[in-house]
């Protein structure tokens, strides 16, 4: 029988940014690792007291080595601005750090959502990164990273917009006070023309009240 698919063999036992960025370059840990360019670390310090995990790096963030500097990137940029949220007291990562992609034909690199495998085998790098931010708060962004958390049961459409606690199932040293789950800002840019504004809106509002939150925190 194959090994399960596990990072945790490349996560360094001595914990600090740097180690963690350079140890995540050279992890193997599932077969994504193969056609990615790099893998993604996540993007802001280490002191921020708000987290925003997404799914997996996509086409340009696999080609410049930060997370959502893509469009659905520049939507979440728009959407935190809006909503208030200082993104300077925020750290953005992913729940895988691959690229998982098909081929659109030539060139094109068609973005494939991770299995429950890639998720899990990723897990010990999401494991790192929170003992090193120990954040106030956390926002969801998407049904991946949902799912990553509070199992496959989870609906981003049923849970967003409303505080919960960290799930117990997912033990970390120091969980966040409080988890928001939203949509992901790629749902906007996917939407029809004549919902789109709405799906944006809906966003906005998701992040306005972490950021409310985040201050009464």
């Amino acid at each position: 029988m194959a090994a399960r698919p596990d990072a945790r063999p490349w996560v360094p036992e001595e914990l600090s940014p740097d180690t963690l960025r350079d140890a995540l370059q050279q992890c193997e840990g599932c077969e994504l690792f193969q056609d990615a360019t790099q893998a993604v670390p996540g993007r802001g310090t280490f002191d921020a007291r708000l987290v925003l995990l997404g799914e997996q790096p996509g086409d340009q963030e696999d080609k410049q080595g930060q997370p959502f500097v893509g469009p659905a990137g520049r939507v979440l940029v728009d959407a935190l601005d809006e909503a208030g949220v200082d993104r300077t007291d925020v750290y953005v990562t992913n729940t895988v750090k691959h690229f998982r992609w098909k081929s659109g034909g030539g060139k094109r690199r068609l973005h494939q959502s991770p299995g429950r495998a890639h998720v899990e085998a990723c897990r010990p790098w999401l494991d790192a990164e929170l003992s090193l931010l120990r954040p106030v708060g956390a926002v969801l962004l998407g049904g991946t990273a949902g799912k990553a958390l509070y199992g496959t049961t989870f609906r981003v459409g049923e849970a967003r917009g409303v505080l919960r606690e960290w799930p117990e199932k997912y033990p970390v040293a120091a969980p966040p006070g409080w988890v928001l789950a939203t949509i992901h800002p790629s749902a906007v840019l996917r939407a029809e023309p004549d919902e789109r504004q709405t799906m944006y809106d809906g966003l906005v509002s998701d992040l306005r009240l972490a950021a409310e939150t985040l201050r009464a925190s």
